[in-house]
């Protein structure tokens, strides 16, 4: 077995791995088709994953933050399109969005006018820019929902249907609404590939 690592700035793919227990080489054997070798430099940041390397990390490591870490981070595209989910506690999560959905329950009137005659008069453009700014941030916040809802070894988990009643809308283990990349709605990402431990 080896020994545990001393570095001070450890990468989300290390810091994954050594919540699970593994060493490298048990890591290897997980991941099936990433050596030790390439684990070591991934984690020691002489090599950027490819993006297959991440998703499969991210499966089997039940960590699916990974694969937005590196789109933000590594990926051109996901650095332009892809902003990063900081990690908070599900309480702190659930009142932000509460705050952002009261908001925009006030502001469902000026988008109804807005969208009436069919196109956004220049005059309007203010209001609309600001209405889509808080669903920017209701997306974000559903996102930062989803990864803190996932089951983590040894730590309690927030059931689907309590997240549906919180959020007002139905629910199921096989999909969460999170923000599709640059567009201005929900979209839908399939949990199979994180099943919950």
């Amino acid at each position: 077995m080896g020994r545990a690592s001393t570095r001070q700035n450890k990468t989300p793919y290390q810091l994954a791995r050594e919540e699970l227990g593994l060493s490298r080489e048990r890591a290897a054997e997980l991941l099936e088709t990433i050596p030790a070798e390439r684990i070591e430099r991934i984690e020691s940041e002489r090599s950027l994953p490819r993006p297959d390397e991440v998703l499969r990390m991210a499966q089997r490591y039940k960590k699916p933050s990974l694969c937005n870490a590196y789109c933000a981070r590594a990926c051109p595209i996901g650095q332009e399109y892809v902003p990063e989910i900081k990690p908070k506690e599900l309480p702190a999560i659930v009142l932000e969005m509460l705050a952002t959905l009261n908001t925009l329950d006030r502001e469902r009137g000026c988008l109804i006018d807005i969208s009436a005659d069919g196109s956004i008069d220049p005059d309007e453009l203010a209001d609309f820019l600001r209405i889509q700014r808080e669903l920017e941030q209701i997306s974000r916040t559903v996102e930062a929902t989803y990864f803190a809802a996932l089951p983590k070894p040894g730590v309690w988990s927030v059931s689907t249907r309590s997240l549906s009643m919180v959020l007002g809308m139905p629910m199921n283990r096989t999909s969460l609404p999170v923000r599709a990349a640059k567009r201005e709605s929900l979209s839908t990402v399939s949990m199979e590939s994180f099943p919950p431990t």
